[in-house]
């Protein structure tokens, strides 16, 4: 017969060693049994605990406390990677106030799911299996499960390296234009974090708009957004096999392949509808007139970013801008939207419809049926999120339609780009941004990794029976 003790002596750990073996074991029960659950509490938590830094008095140029639902509000923006703001970067917040920022950012960028599996990494100091399913799941990776903890390393060191050396190459431009060297040193880190997790804040009360035409700074910039953009499986990938392209993965080269394509596209149609407006780029030169389509087509995808004032743009520039934010950039990548890799299985579905074929394939390779149905969930839902924040907006205002269906998905998008309406917004209206913001970064990739991992095999069908269908 075995002796039990007392409670008081089950547990002889002092207070804090069991408070943290109470955490560890909270972290380690959520991450194995809904790490998509774990994702939203760690992001709650990191947002709270931004906005309380940002509520301070001394995270402000002027010594004031700043209002909940603006401190609210920025902090999902910069954790969230969005760049929507409602007070001026460069001139409400102090120095102290923009790194809050820039680390909000840098955090923000390394993803949901990312975060959640370094969390139950450190604390745990294992990760269950299914723990190590979502993380392979957001990297899209087909490593095995005891890499993955590599894998997490790698995302941290490759989003460092590039960032640094974005870094590099702007800062010695910002002391050539007459920037101190600690200054330019602050602006070339800020910029570079900024653009690789596409967040588009700038240090500058006039963000890049006196620099539309120097390349030296727009190109590491471009570049920076685009790389984020394409998300971290696709950076491994041409990591490991560079221009093979046809060692590389389905979902790397549909990424690659349709961010290319709506990269061109949307700079020949937005040069097209822009090319004689004299409110944005109709009295430039030629040369400069592409640099800003160039800029514009890859900042809309979710960037931020932006050379010309949105509210001059026309109202079919302002359309074409709005699709292009929604379908966004790479999965598990720092931009938003609905996924460029949701748009193609959606296509290529549609074509394989048309020509009556039952598999839908891609470069010898057949999409699963489950792939679609998560495709067809995250335009849903991301369709239904912008319908009903764009009824709240308008309830609550007198704006227009097209404004605010421009910063309703532009929140959703986590893009950043704006008219301005953000911060004309009562507080109820941010609070509706805000919830938008946290959504969309939350929302696509939680549900498309939770119905992944959702799917289980039945022992009966039951008899078709087909509706008609258009």
């Amino acid at each position: 017969m075995v002796k039990q003790q007392p409670p008081w002596l089950a547990d002889d750990r002092s207070g804090p060693s069991r408070a943290l073996g109470q955490v560890r074991d909270f972290v380690d029960g959520v991450a194995n049994s809904s790490p998509a659950r774990l994702a939203l509490i760690i992001f709650s938590a990191v947002i709270l605990i931004f906005t309380a830094l940002l509520s301070l008095p001394a995270a402000t140029s002027s010594g004031e406390a700043t209002p909940l639902h603006d401190a609210l509000f920025t902090a999902v923006s910069a954790v969230c990677v969005t760049g929507l703001t409602v007070v001026s970067t460069a001139d409400y917040w102090s120095f102290f106030g923009q790194f809050i920022i820039l680390l909000g950012i840098f955090v923000g960028g390394l993803g949901t799911l990312t975060l959640a599996s370094l969390l139950a990494l450190v604390v745990s100091k294992r990760l269950g299996v299914r723990g190590k399913l979502i993380a392979q799941s957001a990297m899209n990776n087909a490593s095995r499960l005891g890499e993955v903890g590599t894998l997490l390393r790698i995302v941290i060191t490759t989003s460092v390296v590039i960032e640094v050396v974005l870094a590099l190459v702007l800062i010695p431009r910002f002391m050539m234009l007459g920037e101190s060297p600690l200054l330019a040193i602050w602006h070339g880190v800020f910029y570079s974090i900024s653009a690789f997790n596409n967040a588009g804040f700038t240090p500058h009360s006039d963000g890049l708009i006196p620099y539309e035409t120097d390349l030296w700074i727009l190109t590491p910039i471009m570049i920076g957004v685009f790389l984020g953009s394409l998300g971290f499986p696709v950076i491994m990938v041409l990591v490991q096999v560079r221009h093979h392209f046809e060692k590389w993965s389905i979902h790397a080269k549909l990424t690659v392949t349709v961010s290319a394509i709506l990269v061109l596209a949307g700079a020949i149609g937005w040069a097209l509808l822009e090319w004689n407006n004299n409110r944005t780029i109709g009295s430039l030169s030629g040369s400069d007139k592409v640099i800003h389509a160039v800029f514009a087509s890859i900042m809309t995808r979710s960037g931020g970013f932006n050379l010309v004032d949105q509210s001059d743009m026309s109202s079919t520039t302002m359309l074409l801008t709005d699709a292009l934010m929604f379908a966004g950039g790479g999965s598990a990548s720092t931009a938003g939207g609905i996924k460029v890799t949701t748009i193609a299985v959606m296509f290529l579905a549609i074509v394989a419809e048309a020509r009556g074929d039952a598999d839908v394939r891609a470069w010898g390779r057949t999409i699963p049926q489950g792939t679609m149905r998560v495709a067809i969930s995250v335009i849903f839902m991301g369709a239904t999120l912008v319908m009903i924040a764009t009824g709240a907006i308008l309830s609550l205002t007198d704006e227009p339609l097209d404004r605010v269906v421009f910063e309703v998905i532009s929140a959703f998008a986590t893009c950043g780009l704006s008219t301005n309406l953000s911060a004309e917004l009562p507080p109820e209206g941010k609070y509706v941004l805000t919830a938008l913001m946290f959504a969309g970064r939350m929302g696509t990739i939680t549900l498309a990794s939770a119905l992944a991992l959702r799917q289980r095999k039945t022992l009966y069908h039951y008899p078709e029976e087909r509706p008609i269908i258009g």
